[in-house]
């Protein structure tokens, strides 16, 4: 792990959990000053949180279950007359708690998982952000389906140019269908991958910002390369040239769900091919033992990819993957690059 972009995180997160932490506390005081039934319920809390710590070394297991039990009666009751009031006043149940930017580890950055202080997913996207995605997934809050336009798209079929009975706004709805379907069922080991064919222009790179969006809102890690970018830094990884104390390869390999733009844009080599065979096969072995999911585009055809990157990689995608195909006219050109 780089250590300096890890104590700069870090230094961020302990920001603002302290902010978040000093903005809870003016609430409080704000609120219990006005309000000396609220405060006597918080003062009697604090009681009972110290009773139950100094009960800890009671060696009466029996005598210290009772008064642990009786402890937590009692703080059941008040913390349910709290609510009670504050729901009097207008004030949500935990308005007097502080606002953690992530609810799981309390903005700490760490949680606890089989008795192990481990990275929370929030610290790495964060240093997956700051590594790899600033460049690839900065316009998240354009590129989303809140901002989907479908009527950017032809709805007049054209099977001549486009070799398809249904038009480009037929196939986009389509295409977005099978993008809620790999969403909804991202933990199904059924589920297959995607991979997106088609030209420039057409949404491949918006609709997988859509899906790293969602996937994002789910408290998952997502890492979005260009190929292009990703083999020549395992390169350079692997043959020693740069020290960026990132574990590149570890990342890919067991990020929750990777997107790789633009496949086939790179120099096409012998050893990128094999890097490219690791990286499919590895997450379809699922040697992680977790749920891990892939989104490619690229311009090629299915043909393309068997003839340029070997049948063994086109046999792991025709089987693994759902060849989703986007056809049209470029939007970019066509509407000076405003949202789909």
């Amino acid at each position: 792990m780089n250590r300096p972009l890890l104590k700069q995180v870090l230094t961020e997160y302990e920001f603002k959990r302290n902010k978040a932490v000093e903005e809870a506390q003016n609430r409080k005081k704000e609120l219990l000053a006005v309000n000396p039934k609220l405060s006597e319920i918080e003062d009697n809390l604090s009681r009972i949180s110290i009773q139950a710590t100094k009960s800890i070394i009671i060696s009466d297991n029996e005598k210290k279950k009772k008064i642990l039990a009786d402890l937590k009666k009692q703080s059941s009751s008040l913390i349910k007359e709290k609510n009670l009031i504050l729901k009097e006043l207008s004030k949500s149940t935990d308005f007097l708690e502080p606002n953690y930017e992530c609810k799981i580890c309390s903005d700490t950055g760490f949680v606890l998982k089989s008795g192990k202080s481990v990275m929370c997913n929030c610290l790495k996207q964060k240093i997956f952000d700051i590594a790899y995605n600033k460049s690839n997934m900065g316009n998240l809050d354009r590129e989303n389906f809140s901002t989907f336009n479908i009527r950017l798209f032809s709805d007049k079929p054209d099977k001549e140019r486009f070799k398809s009975d249904i038009s480009p706004r037929e196939n986009m709805n389509l295409l977005r269908e099978k993008a809620m379907e790999f969403i909804e069922n991202f933990d199904s080991s059924v589920e297959k991958n995607l991979m997106f064919t088609g030209g420039t222009g057409l949404g491949k790179t918006f609709l997988s910002n859509c899906i790293a969006s969602e996937i994002l809102k789910q408290g998952r890690t997502v890492l979005y390369q260009t190929a292009p970018v990703m083999f020549d830094e395992i390169l350079d990884e692997k043959f020693g040239k740069t020290q960026s104390g990132i574990d590149l390869i570890e990342n890919i390999l067991n990020v929750d769900l990777l997107i790789i733009d633009d496949l086939g844009a790179e120099k096409v080599t012998e050893t990128k091919i094999t890097e490219l065979f690791e990286i499919i096969n590895s997450r379809l072995l699922n040697q992680n033992h977790k749920i891990t999911k892939t989104i490619i585009s690229t311009n090629l055809t299915a043909k393309e990819l068997f003839e340029i990157y070997t049948t063994r990689i086109g046999s792991r995608l025709a089987g693994n993957y759902k060849f989703l195909r986007f056809l049209g006219d470029d939007i970019r050109l066509k509407k000076g690059k405003k949202e789909i």
